[in-house]
């Protein structure tokens, strides 16, 4: 129960630097000052006032589904189903939202073409994990259910992976290379330990007692 606490916890402890990152990135200074944006406004056929539109909706839908994802996995909302399923709901449309934005922002990609392209592979992923997820829900297979909902949720925690890898990545390349490279790397990174995750508690013995209030383990 406690190792489950501190998941979630620290779960929340990183979506919480990420909103303030956000705030003090975008939305202190307002966009325009952010350094990612001004480097679109040297672009002529930029338009910042119609990219916001798409910008402003697609941080607060992914960060909506962020922060649904670890209360779907507590004990509470297990044992609430009416809750799980209403929160269940709110994180799918969130993200069916955001892949609308997707195609229109991945136009004026910070690293070019290339970004653009992975960028659209992510939303990809997204689309494709976040709909068999629910395809199953609605089918009543609860345990595939869980497994891709949990693929869903990895793709997006790219949101955090993301600007944590690009980081380093950065320092060694221009943005045409490592703003690609992070988002596949965060891709891989993070659908790698869901993996593992989901092949572990298959490979559990199967007389073992599993606490249900470990948040990562079905």
């Amino acid at each position: 129960m406690k190792n489950g606490r501190f998941t979630v916890g620290s779960m929340y402890g990183v979506i919480g630097l990420f909103m303030i990152y956000i705030f003090w990135m975008f939305l202190l200074n307002g966009v325009e000052h952010a350094p990612m944006v001004k480097g679109k406004m040297e672009d002529p056929h930029f338009s910042v006032s119609t990219w916001k539109w798409f910008f402003y909706p697609h941080i607060l839908l992914g960060t909506i589904s962020l922060a649904i994802g670890p209360l779907q996995m507590t004990k509470l909302s297990r044992k609430k189903p009416g809750l799980h399923k209403v929160f269940g709901k709110v994180y799918a449309v969130a993200i069916f939202i955001n892949i609308l934005m997707v195609p229109y922002l991945t136009l004026s990609a910070t690293g070019g073409l290339g970004s653009s392209i992975a960028f659209l592979v992510l939303n990809f992923f997204w689309l494709w994990t976040t709909s068999i997820g629910v395809i199953k829900a609605a089918q009543r297979k609860i345990s595939d259910h869980k497994e891709w909902i949990l693929r869903s949720y990895a793709i997006t925690w790219v949101f955090v992976t993301f600007r944590i890898v690009i980081i380093p990545l950065s320092i060694f390349l221009g943005p045409s290379l490592s703003f690609p490279l992070a988002v596949y790397i965060g891709i891989s990174i993070n659908l790698f330990f869901v993996e593992w995750r989901n092949r572990r508690n298959k490979d559990l013995p199967k007389n073992r007692k599993i606490r249900t209030a470990d948040p990562l383990v079905k």
